[in-house]
This record gives C-alpha cells, structure tokens and sequence, in this order.
C-alpha cells in the first residue's frame, strides 16, 4: 500500500513540475496540408505535425527571448481562457485553435477571424512556424527526390526569408550542407545553398536607420 501511495505521489509531482505547452491546430479540409498541429515548449522546442499520428514530425526551436515572448502573449489572452473569435461575417479560413496545458489544466479557444492584437501577434507567430515547416518539407524532398528542382526550392526559401516570414533556420543547415557537398547537385544551386548557409550560421547584425534616412 504505501509503494503504491509512493507511486500515486511521485506521478502527482511529476504532472505537477511538467511545463507547460502550447498546442496548436489548423483544421482546412482541401487544402495542402489539410491539418497542421504544432506543439511548442517553453523552452523554444517545435514539433510540427501534417496528422496527428504523423510518423515524421519536423522539430525546430527558437531563442529563448522568443519563446518568451509567446508565452507572454499567451498570457496576455488569459492562456486560452477567452474567445479570440471575432464573430464577424468574413470568408473561412480554416478552423483554428489554441490549447493550453499544464498539468491537468487544459484551456482551449477555437476561431476561424480574430481582431484580438495579442490574439493575432501569437497566431502570426504560429503562422511562421507552419510556414517554415512548409518550405523545409519542400525542400527536403527536393534534395531527396528532385535535384533538378532543388533551385527553385532554394530561391523559394530565401524569398520566404527576405519576407521574414520564417524561424528557426538553423534547421535548415544538414540540408544546405548536404546541397553544398555534393556535385551531383548543379553549381547555382550549391552556389545558392552555400550562401544561405553561411547568413544563417553568420547573421548579420540588424542595422537602424539614423535620423533622416
């Protein structure tokens, strides 16, 4: 009896030192992909999912101050306690939803529009993150599949980067590195690959306008 307590005790600590998570979904039936679940940790770990039995998740992060900053503005929506829906008369755009969960305290908010500014700050954030999944998959199954077509991945990819629309891109580097070592890939593609490459691993600091610029 008292292993058991013991047991019953440690499972109950052990729910309650667990972190908190984020769970994403975007529901659109005939659309490509047609379900996207994102799950995001405190500490910057993404786990991105087209199906929720999904045998090959993509796994990115981001900094620190980053990951702060969204579980901030999770904060700011009361962790999912109240509606983000905005409940006026526009097209749908996928059901979407937010989850929270820590422990056995579960929050979920669904919509399909939201006007809500914290609301759309961490929904654009997660918009982001599917996006940058995307253009890794794209990418991957070029240099897997479709050599020739790995340039207009490549081009596809840094125009997504110039927008900034995408994160994590240290993810991306085993894929520029294989590109770059390998010659059966053409030359302005391994050309291109090496570039990207060396921005991600040497960003260059962000510069500001000086007054009357």
């Amino acid at each position: 009896m008292k292993f058991g307590l013991a047991l019953l005790l440690a499972a109950c600590c052990g729910a309650a030192l667990a972190a908190p998570r984020i769970v994403y979904s975007k529901s659109f039936p005939g659309s490509t992909p047609a379900l996207v679940i994102i799950t995001f940790d405190p500490d910057g770990q993404i786990v991105y999912q087209e199906s929720a039995d999904d045998q090959f998740p993509i796994k990115m992060s981001l900094k620190k101050e980053d990951a702060d900053a969204i579980f901030a503005l999770a904060g700011k929506v009361d962790h999912f306690k109240r509606p983000l829906e905005s409940g006026l008369p526009v097209a749908r755009m996928g059901e979407k939803s937010f989850r929270w969960e820590d422990g056995t305290v579960n929050h979920e908010t669904k919509f399909n529009y939201t006007q809500d500014p914290d609301g759309k700050a961490i929904y654009e954030w997660f918009e982001k993150m599917t996006e940058t999944a995307q253009h890794y998959i794209a990418l991957e199954r070029s240099v897997k599949f479709d050599k020739l077509g790995v340039n207009k991945a490549l081009l596809q990819f840094h125009a997504a980067i110039d927008k900034g629309r995408l994160i994590g891109l240290e993810a991306f580097l085993p894929l520029l590195d294989r590109v770059v070592k390998n010659d059966s890939y053409l030359h302005m593609a391994r050309e291109r690959a090496g570039q990207l490459a060396e921005a991600i691993r040497n960003p260059k600091p962000a510069t500001g306008k000086t007054e009357g610029q």
